[in-house]
């Protein structure tokens, strides 16, 4: 009979953990890493069978849940102790639970990052290094960028490369340069938008960020400027790209200009993001099977 509860108790744990891991890696923005190698790989893709090759099939696996147990666990574990004051981990979010187990799986998650450089060609190299060093240093010390205003804006740049990886393992070749200019100015934005409802709780905590340094207001005209430049940039590549991107400035100004509190907006990002991406990955395999093709 011990031994049957033993075993239960066992398996709960295992449970327990494992969910924990799920609740620590943001599943809702999940496809905030995967979303972009979808796009990347729609858009680079000349035939149907580029889309589901194993090298893009790994990577999206790999930014779909093990990039995001490391980009957050790592966060966490630093944050440990700021997070005790931090409102989103009461209901959006889990405070950091100290366990060896977790901790190994968030190492494990590096590991398996690493190991992409394997199946990858050498071109997709400096953008799967580059998003596993600013994943880890964001949070980590020595630079902890999250720590210092603009770097904890421009080092958010880490949420496009891995799109930008896939596009180079599909197209062979790297993107225009800039449409890695525009989107790296999108999650710049993106990163200091979401940023806006934790000035307060920072400023407590004593942490500084480009949003605490500047101040809810001059934050908002911050992110309007660079949504409006990522806009500017897309627009050179494509018109229709540029057109799509211009819905997040003006969000910010619609934001800015009702009466929706800005932490309550934050949590329509990953809506509006799937929407953004999903248009843009639609027409990127439009131009690869016309939709007249397909229709009955």
């Amino acid at each position: 009979m011990s031994s049957v509860t033993t075993d239960e108790q066992a398996d709960s744990g295992l449970v327990d953990r494992l969910s924990y891991l799920v609740a620590l890696s943001r599943p809702r923005f999940w496809f905030y890493l995967a979303g972009p190698v979808v796009v990347g790989v729609a858009v680079a893709a000349t035939s149907v069978d580029e889309l589901f090759g194993s090298t893009a099939v790994a990577l999206f696996a790999y930014f779909l849940l093990p990039a995001n147990v490391l980009l957050y666990g790592v966060n966490d574990i630093f944050d440990a102790e700021v997070d005790t004051e931090n409102p989103k981990k009461d209901d959006k979010e889990v405070r950091w639970q100290g366990d060896r187990s977790v901790t190994a799986a968030v190492v494990l998650s590096g590991l398996l990052g690493v190991g992409l450089l394997g199946v990858t060609p050498p071109a997709a190299w400096p953008w799967l290094v580059g998003f596993l060093f600013l994943a880890v240093e964001y949070s980590a010390p020595p630079l902890r960028f999250k720590t210092t205003p603009l770097l904890d804006s421009v080092s958010n740049g880490l949420y496009i490369l891995p799109g930008i990886a896939a596009y180079v393992v599909v197209a062979g070749g790297q993107p225009p340069a800039l449409a890695v200019v525009g989107a790296w100015l999108w999650t710049m934005g993106m990163h200091t938008f979401s940023a806006i409802p934790d000035i307060e709780p920072d400023r407590q905590a004593g942490i500084r960020t480009t949003a605490t340094a500047l101040g809810e207001r001059r934050t908002y005209g911050y992110v309007a400027g660079c949504w409006l430049a990522a806009s500017l940039a897309f627009g050179l590549v494509d018109l229709r790209l540029g057109g799509l991107l211009a819905v997040y400035p003006v969000f910010v100004v619609w934001v800015t200009q009702s009466s929706v509190a800005v932490d309550r907006a934050y949590w329509w990002f990953p809506a509006l993001n799937t929407a953004v991406g999903t248009l843009i990955t639609l027409g990127a395999l439009w131009q690869l099977v016309p939709v007249w093709e397909v229709l009955p």
